[in-house]
């Protein structure tokens, strides 16, 4: 395609080497109804004026619903759209449901991730600024634009849905599951490796729900096995409700194949000798004891944050902090053997990686946007795992990932957080205003109280037309409120 400075006049069209006009696509940043229907040679009409989202419900329900998207992800050809080869191996499978027509232009060019504590919650509570980040998101800006967004949580303990749900009432918006990560949601694709699985953490029997929901097999829980011997654990008594709940069987004669801590511990003291029983095991039996202690089972945490924020002034112990006690006290107690286990959440690449694919089927299914947004801006209260990881997953990226550090969580003023950001604002608002004004700056866009949407040649130029991905060779570290 010609250069987007030969697009001047609008309605002409750049001329292929035969003398045929060419195809153009107009972007959805700028593109309006009045520039398409003012005629001209042939224009791609922008896909978010091209559909209208159905109202209709898959009739097979949740599940049906995740079958289909995971059936059009493993369809889609994602190398010919720019989004990283590597993810074709890992794809959500959580599907959009159609709210409403698109009636509010959506931007192309860029979309937003978010954490949850820390940034948009603290102690179950909305930030203040959080929910008027959501409107501005939505559309009520002085630009008129919906901004695509996702969130990337390191918590769990709740189906995606049941998260959504406590989301949509907290922040006082619609949260679908297919714009959410936990920090378990990965863990879906370890259901065809193994078969009888023992889960940890949560509430209840809240961790056993998620695990069969995304299809393991035979899920066993640290409840379950103490009832079968009381003795596991000498100072937990399960309560009457976890009495009823948990499942009687012979776990001693059990091979129990992996281990999964879905969420933070309620009683670190049970879990921790259950864990460790079977990672001293001989393959996965519990009450048997390996000689070499190199016989037990795999263990995955679906997170690694030592720390976090929750209602208290000060940060809280993780999911990281029990990893860590697990792996000391395995090699305490083999007189140095070393325990390896495998964590998912962030920093880790193949989460964000997961949510590359996550954002791209969003922006097709909401926002009628088929290919990668050229930044991607991630806001976070962690350096240790909100920044660290999108900076080191920036690095290999096709686009650009653009971290911003809150100030409301767990990062403390005035001190040097271990992985610079690339920007450092107060709140969640100031993180959105500073990535939206600093974009629309970059395609020379106005406010539309200041005369609408400025479609000349020199926003043109600026656009990407074609859709290519333009990754600049050094980010722009920057700190609000100098916005740049």
């Amino acid at each position: 395609m010609a250069p987007p400075d030969m697009l001047s006049p609008l309605s002409q069209a750049p001329l292929l080497p035969t003398g045929r006009p060419a195809l153009r696509r107009l972007s959805s940043m700028t593109a309006t109804e009045g520039i398409i229907n003012a005629g001209g040679p042939v224009v791609v009409v922008p896909e978010r004026l091209m559909h209208r989202r159905s109202k209709t419900h898959d009739p097979r329900g949740f599940a049906g619903a995740l079958e289909s998207a995971r059936n059009e992800l493993a369809s889609m050809n994602l190398e010919e759209d720019g989004s990283p080869a590597s993810l074709s191996e890992s794809s959500p499978d959580t599907p959009g449901t159609p709210a409403s027509p698109p009636e509010v232009p959506s931007a192309d060019s860029f979309a937003f991730a978010f954490d949850i504590d820390g940034v948009l919650l603290r102690g179950g509570r909305p930030i203040p600024e959080a929910i008027e980040a959501m409107k501005v998101l939505n559309g009520e800006n002085e630009y008129g634009m919906k901004i695509p967004y996702i969130f990337l949580t390191n918590g769990g303990g709740k189906t995606e849905a049941e998260r959504c749900i406590d989301l949509s009432r907290q922040l006082d918006i619609e949260v679908s599951p297919a714009q959410f990560i936990c920090g378990h949601t990965p863990m879906r694709e370890m259901v065809e490796k193994y078969h009888t699985v023992l889960v940890v953490g949560g509430e209840g029997e809240k961790c056993r729900e998620v695990a069969e929901g995304y299809g393991f097999r035979d899920v066993i829980t640290p409840g379950d096995i103490i009832k079968d011997n009381e003795a596991t654990t000498p100072f937990r008594r399960l309560t009457n409700e976890e009495r009823k709940n948990s499942r009687k069987r012979d776990y001693g004669s059990t091979k129990i194949e992996a281990i999964f801590v879905f969420a933070d511990s309620r009683d670190w003291a049970g879990d921790i000798q259950i864990m460790l029983d079977l990672a001293m095991s001989k393959g996965g039996y519990i009450g048997t004891l390996s000689e070499t202690f190199d016989e037990g089972i795999p263990i995955y945490f679906s997170h690694s944050d030592i720390v976090w924020s929750a209602a208290h002034d000060n940060v809280r112990l993780g999911m990281g902090a029990l990893r860590r006690m697990v792996e000391m006290l395995f090699k305490d107690l083999t007189k140095g053997k070393e325990l390896e286990t495998i964590a998912f959440g962030k920093p880790q690449i193949g989460t964000f990686e997961f949510a590359t694919r996550l954002l791209q089927q969003w922006r097709k299914d909401e926002h009628h946007i088929n290919r990668p947004p050229e930044t991607v801006y991630f806001v976070g209260d962690t350096p240790e795992s909100d920044i660290k990881g999108t900076n080191q997953f920036n690095e290999k990226a096709k686009n650009t990932w653009y971290s911003i550090l809150v100030r409301t969580g767990v990062y403390q003023e005035g001190t040097e957080p271990a992985y610079k950001p690339m920007a450092t604002v107060d709140t969640v608002l100031d993180a959105v205003r500073h990535g939206m004004e600093r974009e629309f700056k970059k395609k020379k866009i106005g406010p539309k109280d200041n005369g609408g949407l400025p479609l000349n040649g020199s926003t043109f130029k600026n656009l990407s037309l074609s859709g290519e991905v333009n990754k600049p060779l050094t980010p722009e570290i920057v700190t609000t409120p100098d916005l740049v």
